[in-house]
């Protein structure tokens, strides 16, 4: 049995990320200051809050923060490190430039160090550009297991903004940018490089990708780096789905491409390097679930990759795939619809996530599945993933509640009762 604590209180929102929200040791929950999901543009807080006293403490308040941006949003922990990860606007940004999709970038805070940003990946937006750098905007930040690599969601801002790919920010090669006199350019401390190749039409019946999104680290050996994605394929009648790909990526990529311009031009998108390989890894008839929008997830030890998509009675389930053969299991068997993002526990035995207005938890081995929060009506269901801490022994999620002032989003937790 588990008991429900409402840790957040204050009239303001308190966001919850889709995943690694608990710090390393579990005492602590980084959150943002949105009410909305859609307001990261207009949200200037990263705040953590502790698990035992209900503390919080302010990481990171965006100086200058206006209804146009920069914004801040979408918090998560380093999986071993005391060090926060979030999207952070341009730092120019206003009415005429404001925070768009193309415009923001991976910050860091340590906790130890508040209110002082490390920007991660480098931007260059001015010809000719830089190797290691981005022309455009990354966010859903996710750390490997071991903390060393990140991987994000982009959309380029000098070709083709409209297709989104995915990337990620290896360390030990700090790109430096030339200033651009305007603030749209700045350094990184991390090398930025795209690994999924996506194109504007995919051929009807080919596994040309569209678009790129919503991926996970697949298992937590630094041995092998790899991501499984969400791309948009066209169906041989030329319909648009979604399937899972693979991008295998070298562990010492870095020193693979060191001389290799991956930049792109004025008129073509940065470079995907040629030892990056992609492979489709399911052919489902209906294709993974768009609504409710979901990141795949990848067990701990890499065995199954969990995600979203209908079952023969039309309602979403929880499914997983191998990685290795494309074998896809179904995790669960509810009479009704999975209502939000999920997240495996730890060791990867659990799967946790809301339904039924209520928060369940599915056994994946043996497909037990129990309702550990009572339903509610609708407004006050759980809202957005629920987050497991590393230790497996608490989850955290987001309800509304009222206030004299509105309705807020407060961070809540599951502790064993």
């Amino acid at each position: 049995m588990y008991k429900e604590i409402q840790l957040t209180r204050e009239a303001s929102g308190h966001c919850l990320n889709s995943t690694q929200c608990f710090s390393p040791d579990d005492q602590w929950i980084v959150f943002d200051g949105r009410n909305d999901d859609s307001q990261i543009g207009s949200t200037g807080t990263i705040a953590m809050v502790h698990t035992g006293t209900g503390e919080v403490r302010t990481l990171y308040k965006v100086p200058g923060q206006t209804a146009y941006g920069p914004g801040v949003g979408a918090a998560t922990f380093s999986p071993v490190a005391d060090r926060v990860l979030f999207i952070h606007g341009i730092t120019n940004a206003g009415k005429d430039n404001p925070y768009s999709i193309t415009r923001r970038t991976g910050v860091a805070v340590d906790i130890a160090h508040p209110q002082k940003p490390i920007f991660l990946d480098a931007r260059d937006v001015v010809a000719p550009y830089t190797n290691g750098a981005l022309r455009g905007g990354t966010h859903a930040h996710t750390w490997t297991a071991d903390g060393e690599w990140i991987s994000f969601t982009y959309n380029d801002a000098v070709a083709e903004p409209h297709l989104r790919t995915v990337g990620i920010l290896v360390p030990g090669r700090p790109v430096i940018v030339s200033p651009d006199g305007k603030g749209e350019n700045h350094n990184g401390e991390m090398f930025a490089m795209l690994v999924v190749p996506v194109v504007a039409q995919a051929a009807p019946g080919s596994d040309e990708v569209e678009k790129a999104f919503d991926e996970t680290w697949i298992g937590n050996s630094k041995n092998r780096r790899a991501i499984a994605f969400q791309g948009n394929v066209r169906d041989e009648k030329g319909h648009l789905k979604t399937e899972i790909f693979v991008a295998e990526i070298p562990s010492d990529i870095l020193e693979l491409v060191a001389e290799t311009d991956l930049q792109g031009s004025e008129y073509t998108r940065p470079v995907v390097p040629d030892l990056i390989t992609n492979r489709r890894l399911t052919f489902t008839e209906k294709g993974v679930s768009a609504v409710p929008r979901h990141w795949l997830r990848s067990s701990d030890d890499g065995s199954q990759i969990a995600f979203l998509m209908e079952d023969e009675q039309g309602h979403i389930q929880l499914f997983g795939v191998s990685p290795v053969n494309g074998k896809v299991t179904q995790f669960t068997s509810h009479g009704f619809s999975i209502q939000e993002p999920f997240n495996f526990s730890r060791d990867g035995k659990k799967l946790a996530y809301t339904a039924d207005n209520s928060v369940f938890i599915t056994d994946v081995m043996s497909g037990k599945t129990e309702r550990i929060t009572p339903k509610t009506e609708d407004d006050d269901r759980p809202v957005g993933a629920v987050n497991w801490s590393n230790n497996g022994k608490m989850l955290c999620y987001n309800r509304y509640v009222d206030a004299a002032e509105g309705r807020f989003l407060q961070v809540f937790v599951l502790k064993p009762d």
